[in-house]
């Protein structure tokens, strides 16, 4: 399994917000987000190969009972099966981090899923391939379906403009049994000031639906740094 990092923070965002946790980051995406704030593992993927042995004994170096696998897009790993195994063996809570494109039968405490909204996709004149490879992958209702049917799961949508709330609107209704507790609205940005000025709308919107405001508090914590 090829891995970028495995490094302990606290969790920034969604419902475990503040939880110290091992993060194992999978290097390798199926999207190409034009925000990704982790293009070392999507755009450019980079890392080294990992048996799930050496993950493991990596993890249990930290003393902290929470992992996160995340990307990425960890589902497009078969190890992430023996891996997720071996962790609930050993009584970790295993949170996947997930676009919602693709499914493995994980053993999973937390589904984290952020499903893409059309305005995700590159540029289609500086990467025309990955546009409409991106615009092609990005909604898959069956896996999405599948995910939220069979895990303990959340919904965290980044929001780049004020367009995009119809759009989760509208993403919404083909989904009526999702709880409204486990829709969350992140702003994209990368910079604190970006942030806030984002929140400015989002958050009234959130709170008009009946949503969850998804501040992304590591980057107010730690700035965009690796490692966090």
């Amino acid at each position: 399994m090829k891995i970028s990092e495995i490094y302990k923070s606290v969790q920034g965002e969604g419902l475990l917000t503040g939880t110290p946790s091992v993060f194992v980051r999978a290097s390798g995406c199926n999207l190409r987000c034009w925000f990704c704030d982790t293009p070392f593992s999507s755009w450019v993927p980079e890392g080294n190969d990992y048996s799930v042995d050496e993950i493991i004994a990596e993890i249990e170096e930290w003393d902290c009972r929470h992992v996160v696998l995340t990307g990425g897009e960890p589902m497009l790993f078969a190890e992430l099966l023996p891996l997720a195994e071996q962790l609930r063996e050993r009584n970790w809570h295993i949170t996947v981090e997930t676009a919602g494109t693709l499914t493995l039968p994980v053993a999973c405490d937390l589904m984290s899923i952020s499903p893409k909204l059309s305005s995700s996709a590159p540029d289609p004149q500086q990467h025309p391939h990955w546009s409409r490879r991106h615009q092609r992958q990005r909604f898959q209702p069956e896996v999405l379906q599948s995910l939220m049917s069979n895990y303990d799961y959340q919904l965290k949508f980044v929001i780049d403009r004020k367009s995009e709330i119809a759009e989760v609107e509208n993403f919404l209704e083909a989904f009526p049994a999702v709880r409204k507790d486990r829709v969350m609205l992140m702003p994209q940005g990368v910079t604190q000031q970006e942030l806030v000025e984002r929140s400015e709308w989002i958050e009234p919107a959130c709170q008009q639906r009946g949503w969850i405001f998804c501040p992304r508090k590591q980057i107010e914590w730690f700035g965009t740094v690796r490692g966090t």
